[in-house]
Protein backbone atom coordinates (compact mmCIF):
# COMPACT_ATOMS: atom_id res chain seq x y z
CA UNK A 1 0.00 0.00 0.00
CA UNK A 2 2.94 2.69 0.77
CA UNK A 3 3.95 2.15 -2.64
CA UNK A 4 0.65 3.24 -4.15
CA UNK A 5 0.08 6.14 -1.76
CA UNK A 6 3.57 7.64 -2.83
CA UNK A 7 2.49 7.10 -6.18
CA UNK A 8 -0.98 9.10 -5.68
CA UNK A 9 0.76 12.06 -4.11
CA UNK A 10 3.62 11.98 -6.66
CA UNK A 11 0.74 12.08 -9.41
CA UNK A 12 -1.43 14.60 -8.31
CA UNK A 13 1.30 16.73 -6.85
CA UNK A 14 2.69 16.64 -10.01
CA UNK A 15 -0.52 18.03 -11.42
CA UNK A 16 -0.92 20.89 -8.79
CA UNK A 17 2.84 21.58 -10.19
CA UNK A 18 2.61 21.89 -13.42
CA UNK A 19 -0.65 24.57 -12.66
CA UNK A 20 1.53 26.53 -9.98
CA UNK A 21 3.96 27.10 -12.60
CA UNK A 22 2.04 28.96 -14.73
CA UNK A 23 0.46 31.01 -12.18
CA UNK A 24 1.29 34.74 -13.05
CA UNK A 25 -0.64 36.51 -10.76
CA UNK A 26 -1.11 35.01 -7.29
CA UNK A 27 -3.91 37.82 -5.97
CA UNK A 28 -6.20 36.45 -8.74
CA UNK A 29 -9.63 35.56 -7.24
CA UNK A 30 -10.49 31.98 -7.29
CA UNK A 31 -13.47 29.95 -7.16
CA UNK A 32 -13.41 30.36 -3.17
CA UNK A 33 -15.03 33.71 -2.89
CA UNK A 34 -12.50 34.94 -0.13
CA UNK A 35 -9.66 33.19 -1.57
CA UNK A 36 -6.91 34.33 -3.99
CA UNK A 37 -4.60 31.97 -5.96
CA UNK A 38 -1.91 32.21 -3.08
CA UNK A 39 -4.62 31.50 -0.60
CA UNK A 40 -5.05 28.42 -2.03
CA UNK A 41 -1.46 27.28 -1.90
CA UNK A 42 -0.77 28.82 1.59
CA UNK A 43 -4.28 26.88 2.05
CA UNK A 44 -2.59 23.45 1.59
CA UNK A 45 1.07 24.66 2.99
CA UNK A 46 -0.35 25.73 7.03
CA UNK A 47 -3.03 23.20 7.51
CA UNK A 48 -1.13 20.11 6.37
CA UNK A 49 1.78 20.88 8.02
CA UNK A 50 -0.33 21.83 11.68
CA UNK A 51 -2.06 17.97 10.92
CA UNK A 52 0.94 16.47 10.77
CA UNK A 53 2.96 18.54 13.41
CA UNK A 54 -0.04 17.48 15.97
CA UNK A 55 0.77 13.44 15.57
CA UNK A 56 4.58 14.52 15.57
CA UNK A 57 5.70 14.45 12.12
CA UNK A 58 7.95 17.71 10.63
CA UNK A 59 7.06 18.95 7.39
CA UNK A 60 8.04 23.02 6.36
CA UNK A 61 5.57 25.22 6.43
CA UNK A 62 4.35 27.76 4.03
CA UNK A 63 5.38 30.94 3.32
CA UNK A 64 2.67 33.55 2.31
CA UNK A 65 5.35 35.46 0.63
CA UNK A 66 6.47 32.88 -1.55
CA UNK A 67 3.40 30.33 -2.54
CA UNK A 68 5.27 28.43 -5.23
CA UNK A 69 8.39 27.77 -2.81
CA UNK A 70 6.40 27.07 -0.16
CA UNK A 71 4.73 24.46 -2.43
CA UNK A 72 7.90 23.12 -3.81
CA UNK A 73 9.48 22.66 -0.51
CA UNK A 74 6.04 21.09 1.22
CA UNK A 75 5.57 18.35 -1.71
CA UNK A 76 9.35 17.21 -1.81
CA UNK A 77 8.95 16.55 2.18
CA UNK A 78 5.61 14.85 1.82
CA UNK A 79 6.78 13.11 -1.29
CA UNK A 80 10.32 11.86 0.41
CA UNK A 81 7.87 10.73 3.54
CA UNK A 82 6.04 8.25 1.07
CA UNK A 83 9.05 7.01 -0.45
CA UNK A 84 10.44 5.98 2.55
CA UNK A 85 8.62 2.61 3.06
CA UNK A 86 9.54 2.48 6.72
CA UNK A 87 8.02 6.21 7.45
CA UNK A 88 5.11 5.88 5.47
CA UNK A 89 3.97 2.45 6.74
CA UNK A 90 5.12 3.75 10.84
CA UNK A 91 1.99 5.19 13.04
CA UNK A 92 0.76 7.91 12.79
CA UNK A 93 -1.78 9.02 15.91
CA UNK A 94 -3.30 12.83 15.61
CA UNK A 95 -5.85 13.49 18.45
CA UNK A 96 -9.11 13.81 16.03
CA UNK A 97 -8.39 11.33 13.81
CA UNK A 98 -6.84 8.63 15.54
CA UNK A 99 -4.30 6.20 14.66
CA UNK A 100 -3.23 5.22 10.42
CA UNK A 101 0.08 4.49 8.98
CA UNK A 102 1.58 7.65 8.01
CA UNK A 103 1.10 6.98 4.43
CA UNK A 104 -2.65 6.04 5.09
CA UNK A 105 -3.50 9.44 6.65
CA UNK A 106 -1.42 11.09 4.25
CA UNK A 107 -3.62 9.56 1.08
CA UNK A 108 -6.66 9.89 3.30
CA UNK A 109 -6.73 13.63 4.22
CA UNK A 110 -4.16 15.17 2.52
CA UNK A 111 -3.53 14.09 -1.36
CA UNK A 112 -7.47 14.05 -1.91
CA UNK A 113 -7.60 17.70 -1.05
CA UNK A 114 -4.07 18.45 -3.56
CA UNK A 115 -6.02 16.77 -6.50
CA UNK A 116 -9.38 19.13 -5.60
CA UNK A 117 -7.58 22.29 -5.15
CA UNK A 118 -5.71 21.93 -8.32
CA UNK A 119 -9.29 23.01 -9.77
CA UNK A 120 -9.71 26.18 -7.71
CA UNK A 121 -5.50 26.91 -8.81
CA UNK A 122 -6.25 26.34 -12.46
CA UNK A 123 -9.32 28.29 -12.28
CA UNK A 124 -7.85 31.38 -10.74
CA UNK A 125 -5.25 31.02 -13.38
CA UNK A 126 -7.35 31.30 -16.44
CA UNK A 127 -6.45 27.46 -17.16
CA UNK A 128 -8.42 24.51 -18.13
CA UNK A 129 -7.89 21.14 -16.19
CA UNK A 130 -9.52 17.42 -16.80
CA UNK A 131 -8.40 16.05 -13.59
CA UNK A 132 -9.03 12.43 -13.42
CA UNK A 133 -12.51 11.39 -13.90
CA UNK A 134 -12.64 7.97 -11.69
CA UNK A 135 -11.08 9.78 -9.20
CA UNK A 136 -13.14 12.60 -9.27
CA UNK A 137 -16.36 9.93 -9.11
CA UNK A 138 -14.27 7.68 -6.38
CA UNK A 139 -14.20 11.16 -3.99
CA UNK A 140 -17.91 12.29 -5.02
CA UNK A 141 -19.39 9.16 -3.93
CA UNK A 142 -16.90 9.02 -0.49
CA UNK A 143 -18.20 12.31 0.27
CA UNK A 144 -21.44 11.52 -0.33
CA UNK A 145 -22.05 8.31 1.96
CA UNK A 146 -21.09 10.73 4.29
CA UNK A 147 -24.00 12.99 4.08
CA UNK A 148 -24.64 15.82 6.16
CA UNK A 149 -22.07 14.58 8.36
CA UNK A 150 -19.43 16.02 5.85
CA UNK A 151 -21.22 19.04 4.69
CA UNK A 152 -21.70 19.88 8.66
CA UNK A 153 -18.21 20.38 9.14
CA UNK A 154 -17.96 23.60 7.15
CA UNK A 155 -15.28 22.82 4.79
CA UNK A 156 -17.30 23.00 1.72
CA UNK A 157 -19.81 25.47 0.61
CA UNK A 158 -23.39 24.75 -0.57
CA UNK A 159 -23.82 22.38 -3.17
CA UNK A 160 -24.27 23.85 -6.52
CA UNK A 161 -26.68 22.16 -8.97
CA UNK A 162 -25.13 21.12 -11.95
CA UNK A 163 -27.00 18.28 -14.87
CA UNK A 164 -27.55 14.82 -13.87
CA UNK A 165 -25.08 13.67 -16.82
CA UNK A 166 -22.08 16.41 -16.00
CA UNK A 167 -19.07 15.19 -15.77
CA UNK A 168 -17.60 13.13 -12.43
CA UNK A 169 -15.34 16.66 -12.30
CA UNK A 170 -18.07 18.84 -12.21
CA UNK A 171 -20.63 17.11 -9.86
CA UNK A 172 -17.40 16.61 -7.57
CA UNK A 173 -16.53 20.59 -7.52
CA UNK A 174 -20.34 21.08 -7.15
CA UNK A 175 -20.70 19.02 -4.36
CA UNK A 176 -17.87 21.03 -2.32
CA UNK A 177 -19.57 24.40 -3.48
CA UNK A 178 -17.87 25.35 -6.77
CA UNK A 179 -19.87 26.59 -9.43
CA UNK A 180 -17.88 24.36 -12.39
CA UNK A 181 -18.19 27.06 -15.05
CA UNK A 182 -16.43 29.41 -13.05
CA UNK A 183 -13.97 32.00 -14.49
CA UNK A 184 -12.16 35.05 -13.03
Amino acid sequence: MSAEFARHHRERAATFSRVVEQVTDWDAPTPVAEWKARDVVGHLTTWFPAFLAAGGVAVPSGDPGDPAGSWVAQSAAVQALLDDPDRAAAPFTHPQVGTHRLGGAIDTFYTPDVFMHTWDLARSAGLEVRLDEATCAGLLAGMEAMGPMLRESGQFGVQRPVAADALAQDRLVAFIGRDPHWRP
